[in-house]
């Protein structure tokens, strides 16, 4: 079954891209999809921008409203994903459970739907 591992983090407290913090971290996520790839239920991952480069997009009525920034407030941010193939949802739990964000933030799994 192929899951996404939304990753949230509050966006305020994460370290800068050049700093040693920053570096370690990236490290880490590098360290982590190695290992996910190589166990073969990598299918994909990226990370996203922050919330200040979001675009969000309503459609009431009729009506088109364009705002700049996410669709509401919240502590934490998603960040990025990874989509994996796994047999069931407590093998999915263990690989979120090595996601670096889930010391810092959280991971939600969610299942895909599979059309046919």
């Amino acid at each position: 079954m192929k899951y996404a591992l939304l990753i949230y983090e509050d966006e305020a407290t994460m370290p800068s891209q050049g700093s040693p913090e920053g570096q370690d971290l990236y490290q880490k996520y590098l360290s982590f999809t190695k290992d996910i790839s190589e166990e073969g239920i990598n299918r994909a991952g990226e990370a996203l921008h922050g919330t200040d480069t979001a675009t969000s997009v309503r459609l009431r009525g009729g009506e088109l409203s364009v705002t700049d920034g996410p669709f509401a407030e919240t502590k934490e941010q998603l960040g990025g994903f990874y989509l994996i193939e796994v047999d069931d949802l407590d093998k999915a739990i263990g690989v979120a459970s090595r996601v670096p964000a889930a010391e810092t933030g959280s991971v939600e799994i969610r299942p895909l739907v599979e059309w046919v």
